[in-house]
């Protein structure tokens, strides 16, 4: 076992793992994983089913057989990627029930396509938790506006929530708002809420990508101190935001009929850089009842030579503040930012699903 890893996850941390392949789930890679790394949940996405698919023949065969059965491209991606799922969930499950249900945890996307479409996403979302079939999966939907009524609508259904694309604090309150309103309609409905759970995936490393590159162009000695700065400063207020939403007297009435709060997990955790250190990411961001989701690389990082020095605390608070206040003052614009960030994120999504799309009916044309 990592030693390093042991002591992030004591420090109240679920490390779960950005990537899923069937390589990793025949070879028993990610059961070492769970074994040696601490490793309690998986995250996918688009890409990492695009690249899982296109490196390894080992969906050829599965391939052949919906080919030979009349798949089309879409229906074919959904048989793949929820069996997948699928198969990593019950790889969880011990996970999933000795933690009575925070960890153990594998998320799948609902079609990039359906970002600005709330329907569509609700429809998709209930069709892949049927499809994969298994208490522990969590259906992952972009936090675009149109997404916030498929987020509540889902988690009115009984439906556990990964809320993905999260970068603005306004757009995290209202991913929250939804959260909440989902919860709500979901008691009214006569749901267990015990058994509905949910992670808000803020962002990070594409937060200093962004406003790093916007420094650049400024000529003063301040903007060189402010880099690196702005996405662990994005995530320590979020926290603030969390602390004080589920404490909340609405919430408490939520939590006595069984809720349990919507966790922060913190996505995109692999550092960008190489100036920086590769485990700031992970380091900066230790606080009880959060997730962090990492590429292997930075797992590896962090089990050689990562450090728990300290937790989000108050005077974190003041100090992410004081980072904003600063960006401000030379001229960058937090919200603009923001938009521009989430317009990317869903473009590179919609980018890697054609590429998926694309590899999938090179696959079925052979087969």
């Amino acid at each position: 076992m990592s030693e390093r890893l042991q002591q992030l996850s004591a420090a109240g941390v679920s490390i779960w793992l950005d990537d899923l392949s069937r390589t990793r789930l025949e070879s028993g890679d990610l059961a070492r994983l769970i074994e040696q790394s601490s490793v309690t949940g998986v995250t996918t996405n688009p890409t990492i089913f695009a690249n899982a698919i296109s490196a390894a023949d080992d969906y050829d065969s599965a391939v052949a057989e919906l080919g030979a059965s009349g798949a089309d491209v879409d229906e074919a991606i959904e048989a793949l990627t929820t069996a997948d799922v699928a198969e990593a969930a019950r790889l969880f499950r011990p996970v999933f029930e000795s933690t009575d249900g925070e960890d153990g945890r594998v998320s799948i996307e609902v079609a990039p396509p359906l970002a600005h479409d709330a329907g569509a996403t609700v429809a998709s979302a209930k069709a892949l938790w049927e499809r994969v079939g298994e208490p522990n999966a969590m259906i992952k939907i972009p936090a675009t506006e149109e997404g916030l009524r498929a987020i509540s609508e889902t988690i009115a259904a009984g439906i556990s929530v990964n809320v993905t694309l999260v970068f603005s604090l306004t757009r995290y309150r209202h991913v929250v708002e939804a959260f909440l309103q989902g919860l709500e309609k979901a008691r009214a409905a006569g749901h267990d809420l015990s058994t509905i759970r949910s992670v808000a995936s803020v962002f990070v490393s594409r937060v200093d990508s962004e406003i790093d590159s916007r420094l650049d162009s400024i000529d003063d000695p301040k903007a060189v101190e402010l880099k690196g700065k702005a996405g662990i400063a994005n995530c320590v207020l979020a926290h603030e935001i969390h602390s004080q939403l589920f404490t909340s007297e609405r919430f408490r009435v939520l939590e006595l009929a069984g809720a349990r709060p919507q966790r922060l997990l913190w996505a995109s955790t692999g550092v960008k850089n190489p100036d920086y250190a590769d485990t700031m990411y992970v380091t900066g961001l230790v606080a009880p009842n959060t997730v962090n989701t990492m590429p292997e690389p930075t797992l590896e990082a962090f089990a050689d030579h990562g450090e728990v020095t300290g937790q989000i605390t108050s005077e974190h608070y003041r100090a992410a503040d004081e980072v904003f206040d600063a960006l401000a003052r030379l001229g960058i614009d937090y919200a603009e930012v923001m938009t521009v960030l989430e317009e990317q994120g869903l473009e590179k999504f919609d980018v890697s699903w054609t590429e998926l799309q694309e590899t999938i009916r090179t696959a079925l044309d052979r087969s």
